[in-house]
C-alpha cells in the first residue's frame, strides 16, 4: 500500500480542505489523497507550531518533509521577515504546498523544492523544523537528525516533534550525542517537541 512519502502514478485525486484554528487565527489549506494527514492538521504538527510559532527562529528556516506545507507556511505567515525553504520527496504534496502558499499569501517568503531529506539543499539555516516521516523508517528520519548540523548556521537549532511510542527517548539521546544542548520544550498526548542547539 502506498505511503505518504511515495510518488504513485495514476493515484486518484480528492479535493480536500483542512480547516483549523491555531494561535488565534483560522486557517484553510488544500489537501488530497496520497499525502500525510490528508484530512486534518495532525496533533504533532499542531503542538510544534503552538510551541515555536511566535518564538525567535531566526530569519532563514528550513522545513524538512513539509508535506502540504502547514509548518513552513504558517511560520512564514506569522512573521513576514522569515524566509522559509520547504522540501519533500512527495511531488503531489509539494504541488499542494505551492497552492497553499498562495492561499496564505506567503509566496514571496517561501521556496518549495523537491529533495530527499537534504540532497537538494545547499544552504545553511538559522532553524530546521520537521515533523519527521516516522513511517519512512530510521534510515530516513535519522538522516534528518544526523545531517542537520551541516545545514545549520552557528547557534542554529533543529526543532522536531515526535511521539514517545515512536522513539522520542532514543531520539533525544541520539540528538544529545550530536548537539551541544537538547531540551524538550513541550509535551502533550505523548508528543514531545525537542530543540537541539548547534
Amino acid at each position: 500500500m502506498p505511503q505518504y512519502f511515495d510518488n504513485v502514478e495514476g493515484l486518484k485525486h480528492e479535493d480536500i480542505t483542512i480547516q483549523f484554528s491555531l494561535l488565534g487565527e483560522n486557517y484553510s489549506l488544500k489537501s488530497d489523497l496520497g499525502v500525510f494527514s490528508k484530512r486534518s492538521l495532525d496533533d504533532g504538527t499542531k503542538l510544534l507550531l503552538e510551541a515555536i510559532g511566535n518564538t525567535d527562529l531566526g530569519k532563514d528556516i528550513l522545513d524538512v518533509g513539509c508535506g502540504v506545507g502547514p509548518i513552513g507556511l504558517i511560520l512564514a505567515h506569522l512573521d513576514s521577515t522569515r524566509r522559509v525553504t520547504m522540501c519533500d520527496v512527495n511531488t503531489r504534496a509539494l504541488d499542494l504546498a505551492r497552492r497553499n502558499s498562495s492561499l496564505l499569501g506567503v509566496e514571496q517568503q517561501v521556496e518549495i523544492v523537491t529533495s530527499d531529506v537534504y540532497r537538494s539543499i545547499n544552504s545553511t539555516y538559522d532553524s530546521i523544523v520537521s515533523n519527521p516521516p516516522i513511517r519512512a523508517g530510521k534510515s530516513v528520519t535519522y538522516r534528518i537528525y544526523d545531517e542537520a548540523l551541516d545545514h545549520l548556521n552557528d547557534g542554529g537549532k533543529l526543532i522536531i516533534v515526535i511521539r514517545k511510542q515512536q522513539g522520542a527517548p532514543s531520539v533525544y539521546a541520539h540528538l544529545s550525542s550530536l548537539f551541544s544542548k537538547v531540551e524538550i520544550v513541550e509535551s502533550h498526548k505523548g508528543y514531545k517537541v525537542i530543540i537541539a542547539y548547534k
